[in-house]
């Protein structure tokens, strides 16, 4: 018992012994949440650890012009707009033996955008709406909702009904309609992001047609070629009767000047016997 108890006792003295070598990284602040700017400090407290020199990750890419090899135990990186595309996870990283690093957060509101502001689908079809989101965190939470009279939101339940139809993951959502009908459903939906930080929300705009709307174009090309032969049609009957008067009158030219010439040679006979 008394071995097994000395062998616990070297045990935790190992251990407290190699957390109190663990360099600690202090941050400020340690998180950011929907600000419009930042400066993000990172201060290494070991001041005996030789440090070869230090940078700045963003969602694990080295940011731009970070980079340091000075031997300071601080490092800063300022943030001078904050938006959903520059929100996520920075990391201070120290070039030690081994690198340590320290992680602090950037949110933000989510970046909900719909994939077209303007769908169209024809009556008795189906119509899917996307909405994407980007920007950290993404969100946890998505909702549909049709817009009816005076701008009032009604949501959509998925589920409920065999006509909608609602898919999510973290950074996109879709909403199908079955059936689509001309009357009730055209007009706006809204698709809602919620994060926790808070809710964003983007519109699109839903045209029903009507299910004869892809043969009128095939029916007005019909018409057309239908006038056009109507036109030529006409046209060379008028044409006709000009023609024959034509091939009279160019018949009948020959016949007068030959009558002509006869008369002419009656006169030329009749002298010469005088």
């Amino acid at each position: 018992m008394k071995l097994l108890w000395a062998v616990c006792a070297l045990l935790l003295s190992c251990w407290r012994a190699s957390a109190s070598t663990v360099p600690n990284i202090s941050t400020d602040p340690p998180m950011v949440t929907n600000q419009t700017s930042a400066t993000l400090t990172c201060n290494l407290t070991d001041p005996n650890l030789p440090i070869k020199g230090s940078h700045w990750l963003f969602n694990g890419k080295t940011v731009e012009n970070s980079e340091s090899t000075s031997s300071d135990s601080f490092t800063r990186l300022q943030l001078d707009k904050i938006t959903y595309s520059s929100s996520g996870k920075y990391e201070c990283v120290f070039e030690t033996d081994p690198v340590v690093k320290e992680v602090i957060e950037v949110k933000s509101l989510p970046h909900v955008t719909a994939y077209k502001h303007s769908e169209h689908g024809n009556e008795k079809d189906k119509a899917v709406l996307v909405c994407l989101s980007h920007g950290y965190p993404l969100p946890t939470d998505w909702t549909w909702f049709t817009m009816v009279d005076n701008d009032v939101r009604s949501p959509i339940i998925n589920g409920t009904s065999n006509k909608y139809e609602i898919k999510s993951t973290p950074n996109r959502t879709s909403l199908t309609i079955d059936d689509l009908n001309i009357e009730s459903d055209a007009g706006d939906y809204v698709c809602s992001g919620m994060n926790e930080i808070g809710t964003a929300t983007d519109t699109i705009h839903l045209r029903v047609r009507s299910r004869w709307a892809a043969l009128w174009p095939f029916l007005g090309i019909v018409a057309e070629v239908i006038i056009l032969v109507t036109i030529i049609f006409i046209y060379e009957k008028r044409r006709k009767p000009d023609e024959i008067n034509d091939d009279d009158d160019s018949g009948a030219a020959p016949l007068k000047s030959n009558s002509n010439a006869n008369h002419k040679d009656k006169n030329v006979r009749h002298r010469n016997s005088n």
